[in-house]
């Protein structure tokens, strides 16, 4: 199997959205479909993004931290209706929130612009929602999943933290620290996003086993990045989900030791003058 896939040409537009989008030979949708794609000087890996994105998609919106080396030119160039955002802050956390706010979608498909995904892969995570999951996740280590990316120490932090989470929390998850994820937009409202960083993901998958959203694993091959160095540094980051970790169970903790008060005590309280 090649680690690397092909570009696009820029000539490759969507088709006019249906009311029934054919997603496969036995399977077409009328829910539509948000790609978000959070990007920084990523223009030579573009091409390879759009190239695996299925013509069915709804919208794409491709989510701009201030490139400088023509990212948003090249991204218009290769999908012509593409929903350019720009981001205010700084962080892969905070610029999936502003393309998650940005989606008109009901399902919403994050994929990362390194070159690393393939978007054909988006029909499973689609199959899964459509099927009945609230929350298709990516992973790398479920059967039929791999990777060409990751090392040896990003291997066994993301195996000791998905091992953490998996027992604090009650989840059954293979893999923790992976972006390849789709949701029905409307979970947004439950799991509250408010992290800026690379540990937006653990986040989301805590939040999501807490609020007791259905959870399928979709098996998924993450290819090398192609062009330019990643911003993700293991340790330091690593000890960022570490954080995220302990705060979310400090909550959980916080909000078990809450004196349960009595719904039909504080109507009846309310009647009192």
């Amino acid at each position: 199997m090649s680690s690397v896939l092909q570009p696009a040409t820029a000539d490759q537009d969507p088709p006019a959205a249906r009311k029934y989008r054919p997603v496969s030979s036995h399977l077409a949708i009328a829910p539509p479909v948000s790609v978000v794609i959070p990007a920084m000087n990523e223009a030579e890996n573009l091409p390879y993004v759009f190239k695996t994105l299925p013509d069915w998609i709804h919208e794409v919106v491709l989510v701009d931290g201030n490139s400088t080396d023509g990212t948003v030119e090249v991204a218009r160039a290769l999908w012509r209706d593409v929903k350019v955002v720009g981001q205010r802050g700084k962080g892969k956390g905070d610029a999936l929130r502003a393309g998650f706010e940005a989606c008109t979608g009901d399902i919403v498909v994050m994929v990362d612009a390194d070159g690393s995904a393939d978007g054909n892969e988006i029909v499973s995570y689609v199959s899964a929602l459509v099927s009945g999951a609230d929350f298709a996740k990516g992973s790398r280590f479920a059967n039929g999943g791999g990777t060409d990316d990751m090392t040896f120490i990003r291997k066994l932090g993301n195996r000791v933290l998905c091992a953490v989470v998996n027992r604090k929390f009650g989840a059954r998850y293979t893999d923790l620290c992976y972006g390849y994820n789709a949701f029905w937009r409307h979970c947004l409202d439950k799991i509250d996003l408010d992290c800026t960083g690379f540990e937006v993901e653990t986040l989301m998958n805590i939040r999501v086993v807490k609020a007791g959203l259905k959870v399928q694993e979709i098996p998924s091959h993450e290819y090398l990045r192609i062009h330019g160095t990643s911003n993700l540094r293991a340790v330091r980051d690593g000890f960022r989900v570490l954080g995220v970790i302990l705060q979310e169970r400090s909550n959980r903790r916080a909000l078990r030791r809450r004196p349960h008060r009595s719904p039909l005590l504080d109507a009846g309280r309310g009647k009192v003058s």
